[in-house]
């Protein structure tokens, strides 16, 4: 059976430099009709990096929710048309002041298909060295990089303490490869 909605109105409520928000009126597929409210993002991408058991973490102040969390480096990409590859590198290099010899793109995925089309790129970075000359970080981000063993990465998870969708996910994919 085929649940497509079909955008009959869209009223754009906000644009700006990370997103747009739109509310739509949508046909359903039994003909009635709906309001869908929509957030449209640019796309970020995300960096596993796993050392001698150890994963890279950052931590930093999250406003939303007015807390601090563990995840991996991440950053959004500046355009719709950015390489997510390219982001991932910069950011890897500005969270951290590190560069990688290898790249995997290990997945995609959508972290709120409910309501906003964000992809997140997940990349694993691999054979890292500290670049001395490195890009400086963002002048308003505040990191502490931290180097956690996995399986207390693991144990984080499964007490609350990691929260981040991303941070599990590539928490959960590198326990699967034992660390690799």
């Amino acid at each position: 059976m085929d649940f497509t909605e079909k955008t009959i109105q869209r009223d754009v409520k906000y644009s700006g430099r990370i997103f747009t928000v739109t509310q739509d009126i949508v046909e359903l597929p039994n003909g009635k009709t709906s309001t869908r409210d929509l957030v449209f993002h640019t796309g970020a991408v995300a960096v596993l990096v796993i050392r001698d058991g150890k994963m890279l973490l950052v931590r930093q102040y999250r406003k939303p929710l007015e807390m601090h969390f563990l995840e991996i480096p991440a950053g959004k990409l500046d355009s719709k048309e950015e390489v997510p590859l390219e982001a991932a590198k910069r950011e890897l290099e500005e969270e951290t002041n590190l560069v990688a010899e290898e790249w995997v793109k290990m997945m995609e995925m959508v972290s709120t298909p409910g309501f906003c089309d964000e992809k997140i790129t997940l990349f694993q970075a691999k054979n890292v060295t500290v670049k001395e000359d490195a890009k400086p970080a963002d002048e308003d981000e505040f990191v502490e990089i931290l180097w956690m063993p996995l399986e207390e990465v693991m144990q984080k998870i499964e007490a609350g303490e990691i929260a981040d969708a991303k941070t599990i996910i590539a928490a959960q994919y590198a326990w699967m490869h034992k660390g690799e």
